[in-house]
C-alpha cells in the first residue's frame, strides 16, 4: 500500500455493528474511529491521514479557517475514504459539518509551491449497523439478470450524493424486476460494505484510482451548496 489515504468520518457515531468480542461489550461502545483504527491495522498507521473532527460547530468559521484545517491533511493525500455509518449527518445546514467540507477539498486541486495536489479518488466505505446489517444505506435486490442493488442516498451528504451516478454517459439496462439499472462505473464515488473492502482493500482502492484517471468522464461537484 504505496498510497496516501485521507479518511472521513464521523468520529462519535455508535450507531455501528460491534467490532469488540462479546466478552468485551461491557466496555465502551464501538464507534465508527474504532473502524477507523482497525483500518489503520489493515493497511499500516502511516498511510492514512484522519480527519478527527467530531461535532465542532462551523457556523463561526470562516472558510479559509476550515482550509487552513483541512489544506495539510488532504494535500499530501491521492485517495479519500468516506465511511458511511447511520448517524454521520447531523440536523441543520451541511456548510455546518466537516464531512462535507473534506470530500469537497478532497475534490478540488490545489497548488502549493508550484506542486500541485489533484483531485483524489474517492471511496464510500459502508459501516454495518448495531444489527450488523447495510440495508439502511445498501438493500440487494434479488435478480434473476443482474446483481443490482438501491443505495439510500438521501441519507447521506449532498456533495456525496452528487458525486454519484454522474457519470457523463451512464449505461443502463432493464433487469427481471423491470427495473432501469445503472452499469459499469457510474459514480465517480463508487460504494463498497466495510465487509467486502476488508477482503479485497487494494482492488478496491485501485478502482477509485481508476474511476479517478478517467475523470474527465463525470461531472464532478466540489462545492457545498
Amino acid at each position: 500500500m504505496s498510497k496516501k489515504i485521507f479518511v472521513s468520518y464521523k468520529y462519535g457515531d455508535e450507531n455501528v455493528h460491534q467490532l469488540k468480542s462479546p466478552l468485551e461489550e461491557y466496555l465502551e461502545p464501538t464507534k465508527v474511529r474504532d473502524y477507523v483504527t482497525k483500518l489503520q491495522e489493515l493497511i499500516g498507521e502511516n498511510n492514512i491521514n484522519k480527519g478527527e473532527n467530531d461535532g465542532e460547530d462551523l457556523s463561526n468559521f470562516s472558510d479559509e479557517t476550515i482550509a487552513s484545517n483541512l489544506r495539510d491533511k488532504i494535500y499530501d493525500s491521492s485517495v479519500t475514504i468516506v465511511m458511511i455509518s447511520p448517524n454521520m449527518k447531523e440536523s441543520g445546514p451541511e456548510k455546518d459539518q466537516w464531512i462535507p467540507w473534506e470530500v469537497a477539498y478532497s475534490l478540488r486541486e490545489t497548488t502549493r509551491n508550484d506542486r500541485t495536489s489533484y483531485t483524489n479518488a474517492v471511496l464510500a466505505v459502508v459501516l454495518p449497523d448495531r444489527n450488523n446489517s447495510y440495508e439502511y444505506y445498501i438493500t440487494n435486490n434479488t435478480c434473476a439478470d443482474c446483481t443490482c442493488r438501491t443505495l439510500n442516498t438521501p441519507i447521506i451528504f449532498q456533495i456525496l450524493r452528487k458525486n454519484m451516478f454522474n457519470k457523463k454517459e451512464l449505461d443502463r439496462q432493464n433487469c427481471s424486476l423491470g427495473n432501469d439499472v445503472y452499469t459499469g462505473k457510474c459514480s465517480y464515488i463508487s460504494s463498497v460494505t466495510w465487509r467486502d473492502f476488508c477482503k479485497d482493500i487494494d482492488s478496491y482502492i485501485d478502482n477509485a484510482c481508476s474511476i479517478r484517471d478517467s475523470i474527465d468522464g463525470y461531472d464532478i461537484t466540489k462545492q457545498i451548496d
